[in-house]
């Protein structure tokens, strides 16, 4: 598989809803995208043309809706962003990625600590 382009943080809202529901219509996609913030119609239809230039997405566009899928399933699109940060940020290290991904996480109170016991 060739390394597809890193997706924006809207193509990633794109890719997560087409994860969750599969193969989607412009129309299902601004409908979704809608729920957290407002946007054109045409908005999620250019991001979604954009989107299959870069080959993020297929477009099935055999009947007069066209549909869109994502080429990659969610995991190969996480592996794929953990090795570009793995690579950029950290050297290629897996131990400091893995050591600052659990600093950068808060410790968790257990129950008995909530509770006062």
């Amino acid at each position: 598989m060739s390394k597809l382009p890193r997706p924006t943080d809207t193509e990633l809202a794109i890719l997560r809803i087409l994860w969750s529901r599969g193969a989607c219509t412009v129309r299902q996609v601004h409908d979704e995208l809608s729920r957290e913030r407002p946007s054109a119609y045409t908005t999620a239809l250019k991001m979604l043309q954009i989107m299959t230039e870069k080959g993020l997405v297929r477009r099935d566009d055999s009947e007069r809706t066209h549909i869109y899928q994502s080429r990659l399933t969610e995991e190969q699109t996480q592996r794929q962003l953990v090795r570009d940060l793995l690579d950029r940020a950290f050297g290629g290290s897996a131990s400091k990625l893995v050591l600052q991904a659990l600093s950068a996480r808060r410790p968790r109170r257990k129950s008995s600590e909530k509770s006062g016991s």
